[in-house]
């Protein structure tokens, strides 16, 4: 009965159940490359059709504006002008239509405003000042992260009963919402928490007005419904209520948004939400190979927080997909370039590639890289490494110490982290610079003189020129990393991220370090100014098709035809805090966004894993992602001795870079001896000083090689595991008597090497 409908050829009978199913409450499990955006617009087209039903009353929800605008553009190919009139959106931007039409019932007038998140920042700054709490205690940005997850929950400040914050020290967190929410009131202002939040409290306590949107939306359709968070839920049952004609659209192998708040349960437990629902999976793949899907497949099944569905393909096998060891991750960077220009003469296009990361600091390489081989390049989702606010603070700090007469770096970080100097003593600062021709720095030194502020300006400007002056000294002995190290400690600029504690805030510690371990290779100051000023001149000149870099988050939705994944290890993916906290759930949306990041490709997959891994400064042993072990060996094909490791092998080295993260100066059992400058740093029974291997009861080894000496390794000693710097972890298997050892080394194989170059792995 439904031939005649052309938006209906082509799709295939599970799509078609999907479009047809109208009536109840309709869960449509769509998998990655399964067509789900077509099925939303067809279905969409199916009611407005068939249905007889006035475009008024469909309610349409989808997560971005780009989305909502793809979706009434295939619709209006059909239907033409009714697609003006349906509600369609997102969430935030339905809230507000409806919030204006009845901002009198929460206390606001229809013409409020809607805060950004530096205008939040602000507010709430002020109102800690106003409440006498010391920025030391809390940070504004903190304590926005907390009210949005609570707001996220759908709970007001009447309904909060925890007497603290949870990373943060604060007498009265209640109090602190409660004078928040009447600041926004007083100013007819919202934040996007807001939106939803007022949206959902309009509908509980005034039925009258829940009433009239129930009997409008006689069908409700939502996308992405695995990464809606608990108040969204509650608003969209609220309105589903009277004709229950709801349906979601998502995947519940693809909710990585936890950490800002999205319920995987919201989509678990939809068949028990919503009672006589039918659920519809959609498990024809359009866009990966079959070994793509099954290595896909293999890896999400461990996951128990499923509804489950498997993907299959009517199109080729495909190639296996490629899993690399490499020794470290300055060579994983440069293999993984070289095989990007590889891809692009065999007629890949360069928008056809991608680089997808799990964590922001690891794409710092791969820019370089691309950037010294001519390659043009775009990060998605993230500021490009150079960029990003952090990491130009630090170097503004360095910027300083070489150039004094930098004025335009010295005022980005002359109150960066705050240190009570405000606008006013800017504005002196400033004026005195101008008046007497000279530059800022000096105009500070002067005027701290001169007695022209208040005290305590004048005492943080004073100790910032000391501080200036220390480490422009520290500059012409210290090594790059352990100047910049000083000053982002000594300013106070590592302290005020650290005592913030958001998501945010770790991302900005990890650029950081990742940043101090670029610095190592530089010889001076001067040498790597010049590096980054040309490293942004490169950066600028491509206007271009390009490869993609960004992460597996910012990945979601997007399909590329080869996709690389560097870092699969254990404490970078998964990562180390899904690691630390040993929860099902944490490990099981690591395990998801491995998901997303294999099934982004329609042919060709390369998985990189390095054996030595510089991370924070130190050099450590790493091992394969458990990912890896999950996948079905006879889709992959191994380069580089691959091993897979048991259970009880990742978790020791768990364990082991637990202790190191937090001790990073310190080397453990799995870490390279690898020394630094004249440092000593103590590994097994030898020391390095002075670039010289000195064993403890201080006989010198020349050459490596240490004379009238007994081996440490004999056939005793046969099994036991060390550590080689350049092949990392291994198992003795021969030994003799002139310090000659056989070591089967984890992903490098078998190797001939002198004792003196392994270390006991404890």
């Amino acid at each position: 009965m439904f031939a005649q409908y052309s938006y209906l050829d082509g799709l295939n009978d599970d799509q078609l159940v999907a479009v047809k199913a109208l009536d109840g409450p309709v869960l449509i499990l769509a998998g990655a490359g399964t067509g789900k955006t077509r099925v939303l617009a067809s279905r969409l087209t199916h009611i407005l059709t068939v249905g007889n039903v006035d475009p008024r009353n469909i309610l349409a929800v989808t997560f971005t504006n780009k989305a909502a605008q793809e979706m009434k553009e295939r619709v209006n190919a059909v239907v033409g002008s009714a697609t003006k009139q349906i509600c369609l959106g997102t969430f935030h931007a339905l809230c507000a239509k409806i919030l204006r039409n009845h901002a009198e019932l929460v206390g606001l007038k229809s013409n409020f405003s809607i805060l950004n998140i530096n205008q939040q920042i602000t507010l709430i700054k002020q109102i800690l000042q106003d409440l006498n709490i010391e920025e030391k205690h809390c940070s504004a940005q903190s304590v926005l992260g907390i009210l949005q997850r609570w707001k996220d929950r759908g709970l007001t400040s009447d309904k909060i009963y925890s007497t603290k914050f949870s990373n943060i020290s604060v007498g009265n967190p209640k109090q602190i919402y409660r004078h928040y929410q009447d600041r926004l009131i007083n100013m007819n202002a919202v934040d996007f928490g807001d939106l939803i939040l007022h949206c959902f409290t309009l509908f509980q306590t005034n039925v009258c007005v829940l009433q009239q949107y129930q009997n409008q939306f006689r069908y409700i359709m939502v996308d992405e419904y695995q990464d809606t968070n608990l108040v969204q839920y509650f608003w969209l049952r609220l309105l589903a209520q009277n004709y229950k004609n709801i349906c979601c659209v998502g995947d519940d192998d693809q909710s990585v948004y936890g950490w800002r708040g999205a319920e995987i349960g919201n989509i678990i437990n939809f068949e028990n939400d919503f009672p006589g629902s039918k659920v519809v999976r959609l498990e024809q793949n359009y866009r990966s190979t079959s070994r793509i899907l099954a290595v896909a497949s293999s890896v999400i099944a461990r996951n128990k927080g499923r509804l489950g569905k498997i993907l299959w393909t009517k199109g080729n096998d495909g190639e296996q997909i490629i899993v690399r060891c490499v020794s470290d991750n300055y060579m994983e960077a440069r293999v993984i370039c070289e095989r990007i220009k590889y891809y692009h003469k065999t007629n890949v296009p360069l928008r056809g590639i991608a680089v997808l990361v799990r964590t922001g600091f690891q794409i710092r390489a791969f820019e370089e890289q691309l950037v010294t081989l001519g390659v043009p390049y775009k990060t998605i989702g993230a500021a490009r490494f150079y960029d990003s606010k952090e990491i130009r603070d630090v170097i503004s700090y360095l910027q300083v110490i070489a150039q004094p007469k930098n004025d335009l770096a010295f005022e980005r970080i002359i109150n960066v982290p705050a240190r009570r100097i405000g606008k006013t003593t800017e504005r002196i600062l400033f004026q005195y610079a101008r008046i007497n021709n000279i530059c800022l720095t000096t105009a500070a030194e002067h005027i701290v003189q001169d007695e022209v502020l208040k005290p305590p300006a004048r005492q943080a400007v004073s100790l910032l020129m000391q501080n200036f002056a220390r480490w422009r000294k520290a500059s012409h002995n210290d090594s790059l990393s352990t100047l910049t190290n000083k000053v982002i400690n000594e300013s106070g600029y590592i302290a005020s991220l650290q005592k913030d504690g958001s998501q945010e805030a770790l991302e900005r510690l990890n650029n950081i370090n990742e940043l101090i371990t670029t610095l190592e290779k530089f010889i001076s100051l001067d040498n790597f100014l010049e590096h980054i000023s040309l490293f942004a001149e490169g950066v600028d000149s491509v206007n271009f098709e390009q490869v993609s870099l960004m992460t597996l988050h910012a990945a979601k939705g997007l399909e590329f035809e080869v996709v690389f994944l560097p870092g699969w290890e254990e404490g970078i993916f998964p990562n180390q805090r899904a690691i630390d906290e040993k929860s099902v759930s944490a490990l099981e949306e690591e395990r998801r966004l491995a998901y997303v990041g294999l099934t982004r490709a329609r042919k060709h997959v390369e998985i990189f894993f390095a054996t030595n891994r510089h991370l924070h400064g130190v050099w450590r042993n790493a091992i394969p992602s458990r990912f890896i072990s999950e996948m079905p060996v006879e889709h992959l094909a191994m380069i580089g001795n691959v091993r897979v490791y048991n259970a009880n092998t990742i978790q020791r080295h768990c364990d082991d870079f637990k202790y190191t993260h937090k001790n990073k100066f310190r080397l453990s059992s799995l870490e390279s001896s690898r020394p630094v400058n004249n440092s000593i740093v103590h590994n097994s029974d030898y020391i390095y000083q002075n670039h010289d291997i000195v064993r403890k009861d201080n006989t010198k080894i020349k050459g490596n090689l240490c004379t009238n000496e007994i081996s440490r390794f004999d056939k005793s000693t046969l099994e036991e595991r060390v550590f080689h710097k350049k092949f990392g972890m291994g198992t003795i298997i021969k030994a003799d008597s002139k310090g000659k050892l056989e070591v089967l080394f984890d992903c490098e194989g078998t190797k001939k090497v002198l004792d003196t170059f392994v270390s006991r792995s404890k």
